[in-house]
């Protein structure tokens, strides 16, 4: 019975293990390529719930990693002569 639970758990961690440590520009490709692939068809059902299942990972990767960028992504305020005063949030 463990080893079961071992392969069960090996098993549902497989599509998704990797992409935590994935750029974003390579995640963003590998769920182009999977959309790409399931809009074709072409690929049998077993293969297409998990290929679905690593682009759900991917497309969460994806989402997370914009949200970082856009709260490092700050809006620079000038004085009246010009000069750089400061910082503030893109969207206050």
């Amino acid at each position: 019975m463990e080893q079961v639970t071992s392969q069960t758990q090996a098993g549902a961690q497989s599509p998704i293990a990797d992409v935590s440590a994935m750029s974003f520009e390579r995640a963003l490709k590998e769920l182009e390529t999977i959309v790409t692939r399931l809009e074709r068809g072409d690929v049998e059902l077993e293969e297409s719930i998990a290929i679905y299942e690593r682009g759900e990972a991917l497309k969460q990767h994806c989402d997370r990693l914009l949200r970082q960028a856009e709260a490092k992504v700050e809006k620079l305020t000038f004085g009246a002569d010009g000069a750089p005063k400061g910082a503030e949030p893109l969207d206050p």
